[in-house]
């Protein structure tokens, strides 16, 4: 068959859905200023989709460092991969402040979070390596993995007994093959809120030699009592050998960073391919993270905003009866039974009519017959957002358990869209 006739008849498991919602349920265009408050199709909402965490996308500190970063340096320089070409002393900077905030000897910066996570697990592990991971653990981590031609086994999520015995297989396939065992887990995981076991994971290094990974992309900057991350959290971030984060959450920027022994930092320097072969981080974007981690250190005011709002929303979310899961952090899902038409309907209704806008989350992502709405609680939200929302997610609610949300067919939302 044909490679075009074939992706025309399968769109794929979201794409399926594509005539039905491009453009408003998938691709929307939220328009303004970044904050709490957003444009969608020309009127106001209410926004709980932004991983601004602590409102630094728009903070006029940040602004006024960015603009003045691009209009000394551009949006170009530096030209080339860091290897050739595109190293600099700010370059430089970030990583020694990177490392020296999260307590490791070194940091590497990278240009994404996504194809960073890829890449350092390809770069890490050959194929006489095994590698044990969540299996909740986000899309960057199981495509690094597809990458790297490590056997895996995968443990239930937060499922400590079946890590173990994960464990046990991974040490004898990697004493036979001559190889090492890498762990990969997450500080917060993104979806449900719910964080990693991470005590219990380290404390298993005790029994078993293996070097451990951890994805804290949601627990750098809101976890902890610096903002170090869900490491501080446990008080285990000296039994991490590898901690990873990105920069477009709490820095509300572009980049990541992976930080470790300088020894395995300097290997990764010079093997890691997604960098590599990548164009250098500009340098705004550079110099703005820098202003970004002062204020992520130096603000713990930013911090104690964005878990009052994240309290008040879980409690009373809690209290009016709504099912939040298990989440200790500020991703905060809302679960609700039905379809994905009900879904869809439920959504409308949320912003045409009561103008919230909230992320939807429905099959293959959960189980069919569920609905999560997932809400991304800031430091720019206040009490009254939270007052606001509680509100129409009862209404709504009601309306979801009394049926009006079930219709044949997908609304038409063409006239709906701008």
């Amino acid at each position: 068959m044909d490679i075009f006739e074939r992706i025309t008849k399968n769109r794929g498991p979201i794409g399926q859905y594509q005539k039905a919602g491009h453009g408003y349920f998938a691709f929307p265009k939220l328009e303004g200023e970044i904050s709490a408050h957003m444009k969608f199709r020309g009127k106001k909402v209410l926004t709980w989709s932004l991983n601004n965490y602590l409102g630094l996308g728009n903070h006029p500190e940040v602004r006024k460092v960015d603009a003045a970063a691009a209009a000394e340096y551009g949006m170009a320089y530096p030209m080339g991969a860091r290897m050739m070409s595109g190293q600099t002393r700010k370059h430089e900077e970030l990583e020694e402040a990177l490392a020296s905030f999260v307590q490791k000897e070194d940091a590497f910066l990278l240009n994404y979070g996504y194809q960073g996570m890829s890449s350092i697990i390809d770069a890490l592990t050959t194929r006489n390596d095994v590698i044990v991971y969540d299996s909740e653990s986000h899309a960057c981590i199981l495509d690094g993995m597809r990458m790297s031609l490590a056997k895996r086994f995968v443990f239930p999520h937060n499922n400590m007994e079946n890590l173990e015995k994960q464990l046990e297989r991974a040490v004898k396939r990697a004493d036979q093959q001559g190889g090492g065992i890498l762990v990969i887990t997450e500080g917060v995981f993104g979806m449900a809120g719910d964080l990693g076991n991470l005590k219990a994971v380290c404390d298993l290094k005790d029994k078993y030699d293996f070097r451990l990974l951890v994805d804290d992309a949601h627990g750098f900057g809101t976890m902890g009592a610096t903002g170090m991350g869900s490491g501080e959290h446990f008080g285990v971030q000296d039994k991490i050998d590898l901690y990873f984060s990105t920069f477009a959450k709490s820095m509300a920027g572009i980049g990541a960073f992976i930080a470790s022994d300088k020894d395995v930092v300097d290997f990764l320097r010079y093997n890691m391919r997604s960098q590599t072969y990548a164009k250098s981080l500009p340098m705004p974007m550079v110099i703005g993270a820098l202003k970004r981690l002062e204020m992520l250190k130096s603000m713990p005011e930013l911090r104690e905003n964005l878990w009052d709002v994240v309290n008040a929303l879980q409690s009373g979310l809690k209290n009016a009866g709504f099912d939040i899961g298990a989440t200790e952090s500020p991703v905060t899902p809302v679960y609700m039974s039905g379809g994905i038409i009900e879904a869809t309907n439920l959504i409308l209704d949320l912003r045409e009519n009561y103008n919230i806008f909230c992320s939807m989350v429905i099959y293959p992502v959960v189980p069919k017959g569920d609905i999560l709405l997932r809400l991304i609680p800031t430091a720019m939200h206040n009490l009254n957002d939270v007052e606001e929302t509680i509100k129409a997610f009862l209404k709504c609610r009601t309306k979801l358990q009394a049926g009006e949300y079930k219709t044949e067919t997908f609304q038409d939302i063409s006239a709906l869209r701008v």
